[in-house]
């Protein structure tokens, strides 16, 4: 049985509203979870996610997703900032639907609320393959194949 979730779903760029209904992105991150989670999942454009970029991570560009991780145990709380503009773009360029980047990106921004990385080749190897599987398991293809 998957984890319980309070999950709060916020659209400041609506572009992909309608690909993101909540039942699909609670399916995505609850697979992801390993203890309940208090988690919000907000949709943003190009300026929200380069200003938080920079502010947080100084880097002055908009990235696919930021995870915000407050606490791991024994509630994951955190919140998981994807930027549409980004995200689309990255999947016109891999060939892959739009749907499908978003729920890689949000079991991947799940686990790094939980304290998984892949910045040294020991902490990819732990958490890539437990995306691929998730994945595969939601009904995706395997992200890291087309490498």
């Amino acid at each position: 049985m998957k984890p319980t979730l309070s999950l709060s779903l916020q659209f400041a760029d609506a572009r992909h509203k309608a690909l993101l209904p909540r039942h699909k992105v609670a399916r995505w991150v609850r697979a992801a979870l390993l203890n309940p989670g208090e988690i919000t999942v907000r949709i943003v454009d190009a300026n929200e996610g380069r200003e938080l970029n920079r502010e947080y991570r100084q880097k002055d560009h908009a990235t696919n997703v930021l995870t915000f991780d407050y606490q791991h145990e024994p509630v994951v709380m955190a919140d998981l900032i994807l930027c549409a503009p980004v995200i689309e773009t990255e999947a016109r360029d891999m060939g892959i639907d739009v749907v499908a980047h978003y729920a890689h990106l949000l079991v991947h921004g799940t686990l790094h609320a939980q304290g998984f990385d892949h910045e040294t080749a020991k902490q990819a190897r732990e958490m890539e393959p437990r995306e691929s599987v998730l994945m595969l398991e939601l009904g995706y293809a395997d992200p890291y194949a087309r490498r």
